[in-house]
């Protein structure tokens, strides 16, 4: 009952330090907050990430395709192979494959006219970053758009190749600045005049797509207006059928294949994309990134432990004194030791408490601009915690030892 009472005493004593010394134990704080703030706070933008990505191709799905004359080109750090190069998909390889292809899907067909166009509206003009899309019918579904605003193409319109135009919300946004309603409006992309007939629901900062800043023209508008070479089209194929997404690419692939007079043995000349591809791809690069943060939040917090341990090892020095009382009046060195070991791990935790919340407000700061929901990371939250508690024993064990090997005598001569 005695050795309780004493370990009770001992961390009261502890604790009693600790509120003795304010600013040393606020400064402490402090640096095991950086530490964990650094290591949290990138681990839950990281999840931020992640929950974004998975949210902005979610809306495509992961029962479409595309076939394209290349595969994708995402290389990051240097890792990954360059994509082939096919011969383009024509304009008739497309209309082929739209007409033929009679498995359960919807199809649609469209072609890239421009990447940095200006679209005006009377004063007013955007920057010249606007991508403009010749597309059918389907492209909206096929491609996870939905309509804020206004309609689709009709197909009268798709066959005479009118002058109509679906625009980005970022694109209203920019040229209908007085809350005007921009539907029947003409406006003028490059040197074309259209009428707006729709506008795209936004998709948000999360996208990463440029859906906001796109404009979809009907597709034979679309190719009267390319320059510059021979165009590549892309074919989207979107299954209508749960879990037969693996049979339709096959369906897909043998016909593309007889389109494009392959024999069995020749490799195809295409590539098909799965709509999560680009996701899947950034998502497993993520991990290098985690890796990496994980890293700079240990630096830091060894950093941080290196500097509890110096203020520790001089609160020794100063209170040698008390420790030999403490010795002489009956405290065992295992008491003396746990009293320095608790003060050690106290400021560690407080200082990862404040470190904790204040990555959590980082992260979902991140979090909040890319339009993602409020996370709460509880395995980097017991991470961090359980490290605050390794780190304050680490750092506490050295001087606590030192403290507990004095002899008593010597301790109370110190001055």
């Amino acid at each position: 009952m005695a050795v309780k009472m004493s370990q009770r005493e001992t961390i009261k004593i502890s604790l009693q330090s600790i509120n003795a010394n304010r600013l040393r134990t606020f400064l402490t704080a402090l640096i095991i907050a950086i530490g964990i703030t650094a290591l949290v706070g990138i681990l839950t933008s990281i999840d931020a990430i992640q929950t974004s990505l998975t949210e902005s191709f979610s809306a495509l799905g992961s029962n479409s395709f595309t076939i394209r004359n290349r595969g994708l080109n995402i290389r990051i750090g240097g890792q990954g192979t360059q994509p082939k190069d096919y011969p383009n998909i024509t304009y008739q390889d497309a209309v082929a494959f739209t007409e033929r292809f009679d498995f359960p899907a919807l199809v649609s067909v469209n072609v890239r006219v421009s990447g940095g166009a200006t679209v005006k509206f009377e004063s007013k003009k955007t920057n010249p970053n606007i991508s403009v899309q010749g597309s059918d019918i389907n492209f909206l579904e096929t491609g996870g758009y939905k309509l804020g605003l206004g309609r689709n193409f009709t197909e009268r319109e798709l066959d005479l190749g009118s002058n109509v135009v679906i625009i980005g919300a970022k694109i209203q946004e920019s040229l209908f600045t007085e809350n005007e309603d921009p539907i029947n409006k003409i406006i003028t992309i490059g040197g074309t005049r259209f009428t707006v007939i729709g506008v795209l629901e936004s998709k948000g900062a999360s996208s990463g797509l440029g859906g906001d800043n796109t404009t979809i023209i009907p597709l034979v508008k679309g190719r009267a207006l390319i320059t510059g070479g021979i165009p590549s089209y892309v074919i989207t194929v979107m299954n209508t059928v749960p879990n037969m997404t693996e049979a339709t690419i096959g369906e897909a692939t043998a016909l593309f294949r007889k389109i494009r007079n392959l024999s069995a043995t020749e490799e195809s000349n295409f590539e098909i994309t799965k709509s999560d591809a680009i996701a899947q791809v950034l998502l497993s690069n993520l991990t290098y990134v985690t890796l990496g943060a994980v890293v700079i939040g240990l630096i830091t917090l060894i950093g941080a432990s290196i500097g509890l341990m110096n203020i520790m090892l001089v609160s020794v020095t100063e209170r040698t004194r008390e420790i030999g009382l403490r010795k002489a009046i009956g405290a065992t060195p295992h008491l003396i030791r746990q009293q320095f070991l608790t003060e050690a791990i106290v400021i560690c935790m407080m200082g990862g408490v404040a470190g904790i919340l204040l990555g959590l407000i980082i992260g979902n700061g991140v979090a909040l601009l890319l339009g993602a929901s409020f996370l709460i990371p509880w395995m980097w939250m017991v991470m961090g915690i359980a490290v605050c508690i390794l780190v304050g024993v680490i750092s506490g064990y050295y001087p606590a030892s030192k403290a507990s090997s004095l002899d008593p005598v010597e301790a109370l001569r110190y001055e």
